[in-house]
């Protein structure tokens, strides 16, 4: 089984795959603070739970958005999994080329996002992330990873709300009954949710101008149920693309059979 982890600055995802299928998954709060046994619990009562033992991990698979949670999760890993864990970082192969002005930089999840798209649906493809920050994605049809854009999360933006207008609660992000709010909190989560439907739509409409061809636009992340009922902008809606895009990258980094097909790499 390959354990994949994704640790992204609000939630860390984990996935069990069992060969090529993903059999569970599970998200929990980022937490810099945590030490690597901390974590170990949580996730070995969560494999227990699903029938799991430590022993029948064969590989762990990494990504990460916060740097500091690396070093724990490596040790994590070798303490309780006794493997190094493969990190998605530049220099590794993924069968796609990245076309922006410095390749290095590019967050290793929105790779990840890029090879599971590429392998899954039609490209040309724009994956729209919605997490702590909005990430667009744009995937050529040849595979290549583009650029995209950033903007901040949902529910980033709702908390900055909260923190500096004096007069305004902190409010729970569902979906207005109208957009016409008639009390505070409406309006607010008027405002929110359907200022995030259009910001998405905005930003994708034009990107789609851009490319010059209808791309399939893809949604995931942990926020995307917020906004995926409000718009018919998306063509899919997939929360697990960032693990079955890492996978992948693992399975083309695994040594190969002598005369083996070669894949292309990151810059």
């Amino acid at each position: 089984m390959l354990l994949a982890i994704d640790i992204g600055n609000t939630n860390v995802t984990f996935g069990v795959f069992r060969d090529k299928t993903l059999v569970t998954t599970w998200r929990i709060e980022t937490d810099v603070n945590r030490m690597p046994d901390e974590y170990a619990l949580i996730l070995l009562n969560l494999l227990q739970l699903q029938g799991t033992a430590p022993g029948d991990i064969s590989g762990v698979a990494l990504c990460s958005t916060v740097p500091p949670l690396v070093a724990v999760f490596e040790e994590l890993c070798q303490r309780y999994f006794k493997t190094k864990p493969f990190m998605l970082v530049p220099g590794v192969r993924t069968g796609v080329r990245v076309r922006t002005d410095n390749p290095r930089e590019v967050g290793a999840d929105r790779i990840a996002n890029a090879v599971a798209a590429h392998h899954l649906y039609q490209c040309p493809a724009i994956i729209v992330d919605v997490g702590t920050a909005t990430t667009f994605d744009v995937v050529s049809k040849e595979g290549d990873f583009l650029g995209g854009a950033i903007a901040t999360g949902i529910t980033t933006a709702a908390e900055a709300l909260y923190r500096r207008a004096a007069a305004l609660p902190r409010v729970e992000l569902v979906h207005p009954k109208q957009v016409i709010g008639t009390n505070t909190i409406a309006a607010m989560q008027s405002g929110i949710v359907y200022g995030y439907v259009g910001l998405v739509e905005g930003i994708v409409t034009r990107m789609q101008r851009e490319l010059g061809s209808r791309a399939t636009v893809i949604a995931t992340g942990g926020y995307a149920s917020i906004i995926t009922g409000e718009t018919a902008i998306f063509d899919a809606v997939n929360p697990d693309i960032t693990l079955i895009g890492l996978r992948l990258v693992y399975e083309m980094n695994q040594p190969q059979p002598e005369g083996g097909a070669t894949t292309r790499g990151t810059g």
